[in-house]
């Protein structure tokens, strides 16, 4: 029992992280239907700008002194950055292909997506990056169960940003904006929402959350890499779909079904770590076979009334 409990931990730290990141498909997609391919470059960006700014905080010794108020400054200018490089993505890369067709548009994001990637190896080299994680260590041990300060920094920061997702969507006159874009950009429009802004609005949030995650993997595992979106982003974008893409709580639920799925098969199954990846899409083709739209996602008519 102790195990089970131990790696239904390490499954919820995993799957906070693939819920983040899906968060940012999904909302793209609800709003203009695109499937944002850059997505996982800019969740690596996300982790490269912590790694930059904490490792500077370290050296002037304020890890040291305040590491929460480090970590939180990082995390804020990390969200921030990425926020502002999907706004500019969108801008370039998305906006001025909006009328085209879905190919051009697929074809763009791809495009981008190797431009991030390849602009993050040239400039920050091809091999890892330390995370200076000293301030992360410890933790404390429960029976046979041990949870580290990272594991509950992680989940506590997921669940902050999850619940401050869900009152901003449900919440605000942006919230309501953003509904309406993703019901009919024509009437939205019609009644004085300003449907170019909102879309950058969701673009921003996205790319946020993708940041905050990308700093917590930074964290967890120690170091980033150029290429570390790659993975967690088609995982993410496996969690967007099962949850129902378009779909904000289904995509927090997905992303948690992926994580389990993942350190599940890789604890009860033999040569399971070998495997992880293919089970948690095995479960996605599952769930699609018997619900196409997804867990929470809606059958959707084009014709308008």
């Amino acid at each position: 029992m102790d195990y089970l409990i131990q790696q239904l931990i390490n499954g919820l730290t995993l799957g906070g992280v693939y819920a983040l990141v899906a968060l940012g498909y999904t909302m793209v997609y609800g709003i203009i239907a695109l499937i944002n391919f850059a997505h996982g470059a800019i969740f690596a960006s996300g982790g490269y700008m912590g790694v930059i700014l904490l490792s500077y905080l370290s050296s002037k010794g304020l890890m040291d002194a305040h590491p929460w108020f480090g970590l939180t400054f990082a995390l804020i200018l990390a969200m921030g950055y990425c926020a502002m490089l999907a706004m500019a993505v969108e801008k370039v890369a998305y906006k001025p292909l909006r009328r085209s067709s879905r190919l051009s548009v697929l074809l763009s994001a791809l495009g981008m997506s190797i431009f991030l990637q390849n602009g993050l190896m040239l400039t920050q080299g091809v091999y890892d990056k330390a995370y200076p994680t000293a301030f992360t260590q410890g933790g404390f041990e429960m029976g046979g169960v041990r949870v580290s300060f990272m594991q509950i920094g992680i989940i506590t920061v997921t669940a902050l940003l999850l619940l401050l997702l869900n009152a901003l969507i449900y919440r605000t006159r942006i919230g309501k904006a953003m509904r309406a874009t993703a019901q009919d950009k024509i009437m939205s429009s019609l009644v004085g929402i300003h449907s170019d802004k909102i879309i950058s609005i969701s673009f921003a949030i996205g790319a946020a959350l993708a940041a905050a995650a990308g700093i917590m993997v930074g964290l967890y595992y120690g170091s980033v890499r150029y290429d570390m979106g790659f993975v967690p982003g088609i995982k993410a974008f496996a969690a967007a779909v099962l949850g129902g893409i378009g779909n904000i709580t289904g995509a927090m639920i997905g992303g948690f079904i992926i994580g389990m799925v993942e350190i599940l098969a890789a604890a009860y199954i033999p040569h399971g770590g070998e495997y992880k990846d293919v089970f948690a899409f095995v479960i996605l083709i599952a769930v699609l076979y018997f619900m196409p739209t997804g867990i929470m996602g809606e059958n959707v008519d084009d014709t308008r009334v």
